[in-house]
Order: C-alpha cells, then structure tokens, then sequence
C-alpha cells in the first residue's frame, strides 16, 4: 500500500523557506529586536478565568484583583447577560455564515439596533462587527472632494483609518481640546466646504480626558458644521445614566455618535453608528464594512441587548463605578501620584519612563493586582503610564487595597 506523505499530521510546509522568506524573516526580527531593546514589548497575559473582578492568569498562582479590563459595569460575566447568550445560542445558533443583507439578519439583531436608538435618543442605528468597523464604515460615505474634516489629534486609532480611506476630503487636524485651534481651522479652512464635520473621542482612552463638547457644540453651530462623537468609553458608563459625553456635560445631541458593545454594554464584540435614519439607510447600502462582513453572532447579540435592558432599567451600575472612580482617584492623590483625566473611570497613573511603568506593573502582580503598563507606539515617548480602570464590579475594599499596593511600589520605586 502507497502511504501518503499527507497521511501523517504533519504540516508539509511547515518548513518551507525561500531566500526571499528568510531575509523578510531576519528583518522583522531585526525590529522585535528594537522593541525589545526600548523597553516597549508588550506581553500577553492569558486568563484563565471569566473577564471579572478577579481573575486567574496563566504562570500565577491564586487570584488577582483586574483591574486593566474595559468590563466597566461589571456585564461581561454577569449572570442575566450570560444567559441571554446561552439561550440566544441554542435558539438562533451560534452564527449565521452570512452578511446582513443576503441572509444575516435576524430579529434580534433588529431589536438590538432599535433598542441602541432609544438608549441614545436617536432615529436608527446600524451594527458593525467592532466600532473599528463602524469608523471605517462611516466616513468616506459621508465626505468627499467638496467637504472638510476637523479631527482631533488624539483620536483614536480608528477614527484616523477611517479618514484615511475618504478620498479628496480636506482633512484638518487641530490640537487636543484646543479650541481657539478648532475656531480658527473652521474659519480659515473650512470656508466655502459644502459639509464640515467635526470629529472627536468623546472620551481619550490613553488618558481618560473628556472632549470640551459644550465647546464643540458651540463651535459647530456658529460655522455651521456636523459633529461626530466616538463613545466607545463613554457609552453605559459615564454620565448620570450612562448616556455619555452629552450627559456629561449636559449639551445639546451631537448629530452621529458611533460606539461599542465591546466594552460597558456586555463586553464581548460588535459596535454601532447611531443618527439620522437617512444617514443609517445610505450606510446600509454602501458602508463596505457592513456589506462585506458577516453579521453579529446572535450570542453576541442577546448578550448586549440584555445590557441594554439592565442600563435602561437602572442607573445603579453607572453610580457605583463613578463612586469607585472618586474613592480611586482621591486616594492616589493623597498619597503623591499624578492621575491624568478627569473624572473619568479611565485612569492612568503616570509614571513617565517605560521601563519604570514596566517594572510597576510586574510588582504589582506580586500585591495580587493585575495592571498593565502603557509605553510607546500606544502613548507617546516618554510619558509612559499604568493605565487603571474601575468597574462596578469593584468593591471599596478592592480599591483600597489597590491603593495601598500602588502605594508600597511607589515608595520602593522612589516615586511618592
């Protein structure tokens, strides 16, 4: 009998090179090197538990208190929203091998998207697979030759991605939450644009600051100009009911706020644009994104909708993670630490060098804490920072017991 050489669980190009290969492969070594050699390699960490509270981590022993997560209510292990995946899984299955428009949309996934609508107070909403998507869905839709785009010079990541794919469009970038920057870039730049548009985080995840929306607002109104609002780390959490940046700062509503589900509301996938239906139907037909990517996993979807359903409820999620942040933030002050942000559940306790920030986050695993140090490429040179972030599920005790670990390490660090 001929045995295959297929017939063995062996890889046949497992070891496959060409010259070609083996110098793209010396050079990307090359650059890990420098990373390595800069202090800014960056180490994932493996959980072996539910995203909570505590969590266990692979290489540890025992529990640590988490404290880096983005669950900010505390939903992405909670007992309501877990069920509601599980009896979304056995009801519609566990994907639906499709895009929305040919046969990917169930009505749950339409329930979602009228229910986000009602949160926010707006006329529709479409989902996307991440926020990521909804960024680079939006954009070049809504923008060309004849229109310019005001971006702050912190956005996110994805807002700057999305911009890139828009063809023609005058893109302006003004300084971070400067306004008599914004001002005069409207009035210079943007005179005789058919459509100005006005783009911000509602709140900057590196370091938990908050855009000047009454500013903005204003601004946008006396030049005539659209605002877009990212609210990825502000939707569910911040405001007196979670309803973001606006609530925050009690302004008027921005005209298009795109955001996540991948964070406060459930903290498993998916992200959304919500505004005007007009702009949601021209998304439907055009935004590649959508058209190109599968749909929301219906467990993805019962998960974040039963979030919807708990935040629409009640406040009382939203009011403890806003009295953890307080408790947090007063305590570090007290002890010496700068804390950078403002008032937000984000946040970053500066430390300034990476490799200091680095060595922080490594001796703090010994107190039973779980942080991560924060260097560049994601914040700039040397303003490297131990990004902490408070969720409801955190009780007083945790706090003061984080406290008190960061102060042990700051002492034998010499940094309070």
């Amino acid at each position: 009998m001929i045995v295959s050489k297929f017939t063995k669980n062996v890889n046949p190009f497992r070891r496959y090179s060409s010259k070609a290969l083996a110098s793209f492969k010396d050079q990307l070594s090359g650059d890990l090197r420098g990373i390595q050699d800069a202090g800014t390699w960056k180490t994932e960490r493996v959980i072996t538990t539910p995203q909570s509270s505590s969590v266990s981590i692979q290489g540890t022993k025992g529990t640590l208190l988490n404290f880096c997560a983005n669950n900010y209510l505390g939903l992405s292990s909670h007992p309501e929203v877990v069920q509601a995946g599980i009896k979304a899984l056995e009801r519609y299955g566990a994907g639906l091998s499709s895009v929305r428009f040919i046969c990917g949309t169930q009505d749950i996934h339409k329930q979602l998207e009228e229910k986000i609508a009602k949160f926010h107070g707006r006329e529709d909403a479409i989902l996307y697979p991440s926020c990521f998507d909804a960024n680079a869905g939006l954009f070049e839709q809504i923008l060309g030759e004849e229109d310019a785009v005001f971006s702050d010079e912190l956005n996110h990541a994805s807002i700057i991605d999305g911009l890139r794919l828009c063809k023609g469009v005058k893109k302006i970038r003004y300084r971070h939450k400067n306004m008599e920057d914004l001002e005069e870039k409207l009035e210079t730049e943007g005179k005789g644009k058919r459509r100005k548009l006005i783009v911000s985080d509602g709140v900057f995840s590196m370091d938990g600051n908050v855009a000047p929306l009454k500013d903005i607002v204003r601004l946008a109104e006396k030049y005539d100009a659209l605002v877009f609002l990212d609210e990825c780390h502000a939707t569910g959490l911040f405001g007196k009911t979670g309803r973001g940046t606006e609530e925050f700062w009690g302004t008027k509503p921005v005209d298009i706020i795109n955001s996540t589900l991948g964070k406060a509301l459930g903290g498993a996938a998916g992200g959304y644009t919500t505004g005007p239906k007009e702009l949601i139907s021209l998304l439907r037909q055009r935004a590649r994104p959508y058209l190109f990517s599968n749909s929301l996993p219906p467990p993805v979807v019962a998960c974040a909708s039963k979030a919807l359903d708990l935040l629409l409820a009640s406040s009382e999620l939203t009011q403890k993670v806003a009295d953890g942040t307080t408790q947090f933030r007063k305590g570090m002050t007290d002890a010496g630490f700068t804390i950078l942000g403002e008032d937000h559940p984000i946040c970053p306790v500066y430390i300034g060098d990476a490799r200091l920030a680095s060595e922080f986050a490594d001796r703090l695993l010994g107190e039973g804490i779980y942080v991560i140090g924060f260097s560049y490429p994601v914040v700039p040179q040397g303003k490297a920072r131990i990004r902490v972030q408070i969720s409801a599920s955190h009780d007083a005790v945790q706090i003061d017991k984080l406290i008190g670990a960061f102060k042990k390490i700051g002492k034998e660090l010499n940094l309070i």
